[in-house]
């Protein structure tokens, strides 16, 4: 089972690239490009801000020893940071834009969601479910309706005593 795409790159050039995509990403919240590179780049950029929402001192150093400059470690633990602050997880979006003229790969932008000029904007968050009512189980079909009891006829116990 493969945890993550090789992107026809050897290990230590593809790690390179990834890191200084997720920095830039960080750095410029959308950068653009393949559809393959950016959904790896997704998975890392979510777990930098998780660690950026953590705020420890450990997370700040396995932060700093992916992610390139400081300003990229800063803006990781305090701009980000609180800006994610009540969501979960999913931070980041990607939309597929065109298809590259000389190679013909499909193209994307990522960037993370909630700031100013995005793309899309997102959905907001729903508290709870619309509320419906309750369902009568004998009005569900036409069929249940010709057999219910109507609702005028009361069923009495005494036999007409």
């Amino acid at each position: 089972m493969t945890k993550f795409r090789k992107l026809n790159r050897p290990t230590g050039h593809r790690m390179s690239m990834l890191r200084t995509m997720v920095s830039q990403l960080v750095k410029h919240e959308r950068i653009e490009t393949t559809v393959a590179k950016a959904k790896e780049v997704r998975r890392l950029a979510d777990n930098m801000v998780q660690l950026g929402k953590e705020g420890t001192l450990s997370a700040a150093r396995q932060a700093a020893a992916f992610v390139r400059g400081d300003d990229v470690i800063h803006k990781l633990f305090t701009e980000l940071a609180y800006r994610y602050k009540d969501r979960a997880g999913g931070y980041t979006r990607l939309l597929r834009t065109r298809i590259r003229v000389g190679d013909a790969a499909p193209m994307a932008y990522i960037e993370f969601i909630d700031r100013e000029n995005e793309l899309r904007q997102s959905k907001p968050p729903n508290p709870q479910p619309p509320q419906r009512p309750a369902l009568d189980p004998w009005t569900r079909s036409r069929l249940s309706r010709q057999f219910a009891p109507r609702k005028e006829e009361k069923i009495s116990d005494s036999d007409g005593q």
